[in-house]
């Protein structure tokens, strides 16, 4: 019986290494990373892309034993060339155009922050939505229209992933600070922050500045926590209930790292049943930064005709979600 082809994805645009492996038929059969943390402060870049150069290849190695296969099973690699961070989008680039020049296998570049959107429709078989792309650099509000990708709404400054992180760095929390802010915010109580929305853009930055202020007043933390995230997470409900009257689909989708938080899916929930409007998360393990997208991007991309020569491989840092042609819709 002929083994169905593989795609393997290589992630490495911010603080994962990832590798995930994807038949073309969309089922997921690994899903392996190595996840640069701290204790304290944030993300530095010359030790993040040592991270990711000295955890690549057990990354590599260990989808490829989850799987069950070898790299010689392996029809094509997908690599993430941004947007992202230069030094670790670089370290992703460089293992899969040696392997793909190793193993001649087909290789192709994808957009980091499309992959979110379609990993989160394959995973969750929502098919139209407003998509809520919520992660460390990125808060936007997406649709699909006329196969782009329209950006309706973003953030003005901040995306709210590196506004928490940076709350989380002066309160002593390390990185990544969300997780710890979410358990944090369930012993606290209301306390009045900025609340900016213009239209469908949001801005973090005066919130940022407000809780860094109380945090010198000696406010509990608990009680910024929760008065951080309610604030913010009520924002992203009204700007996504704005888009949804917008643009008149019935489904909204939660994406990006963000989209672990409990709190947030549940009152992006309760908005949507109020509109009667299907609501979803991405399931916790395609929420943040991981291969499993990167292959799934690559195999909608290349089964729609593209690829390209691996000495002509590069990276996109600024490449936006809205500069890629949804060929594959």
């Amino acid at each position: 019986m002929k083994m169905e082809k593989l795609c393997l994805g290589i992630e490495s645009t911010a603080h994962t290494m990832g590798c995930g492996i994807v038949s073309f038929s969309g089922k997921i059969l690994a899903n392996e990373r190595a996840v640069y943390t701290t204790q304290t402060g944030g993300m530095n870049p010359s030790l993040v892309k040592e991270h990711h150069k000295k955890n690549a290849e057990t990354v590599i190695d260990k989808a490829l034993e989850k799987a069950g296969v070898s790299i010689k099973d392996i029809s094509l690699i997908s690599y993430a060339h941004g947007p992202g961070i230069s030094p670790m989008l670089l370290v992703g680039r460089n293992n899969a155009k040696d392997l793909a020049k190793k193993h001649n296998i087909t290789l192709i570049g994808v957009n980091h922050c499309v992959a979110h959107l379609t990993i989160g429709n394959l995973t969750t078989s929502i098919k139209d939505p407003v998509y809520l792309y919520v992660s460390g650099v990125n808060t936007q509000v997406i649709a699909l229209e006329n196969k782009l990708f329209r950006i309706f709404g973003e953030t003005l400054d901040v995306g709210l992933g590196n506004a928490l992180d940076k709350f989380g760095r002066e309160a002593g929390l390390g990185f990544p600070a969300g997780p710890k802010i979410e358990q944090l915010a369930k012993k606290g109580k209301y306390v009045e922050l900025p609340y900016t929305v213009k239209g469908m853009d949001v801005s973090f930055a005066g919130l940022v500045t407000k809780t860094s202020q109380l945090l010198k007043q000696n406010t509990p933390i608990e009680d910024i926590c929760f008065s951080f995230q309610e604030t913010c997470f009520a924002m992203l409900a009204e700007v996504s209930e704005r888009a949804i009257a917008y643009t008149g689909k019935k489904e909204l989708l939660l994406i990006g790292g963000v989209a672990a938080n409990k709190r947030l899916a549940e009152m992006l929930d309760i908005m949507c049943k109020e509109r009667g409007v299907i609501f979803k998360a991405v399931p916790l393990d395609y929420s943040g930064d991981q291969g499993t997208m990167i292959a799934w991007q690559g195999i909608l991309e290349y089964t729609n005709g593209k690829s390209i020569d691996p000495d002509q491989a590069d990276i996109r840092p600024y490449e936006r979600t809205d500069e890629v042609p949804a060929i594959w819709t």
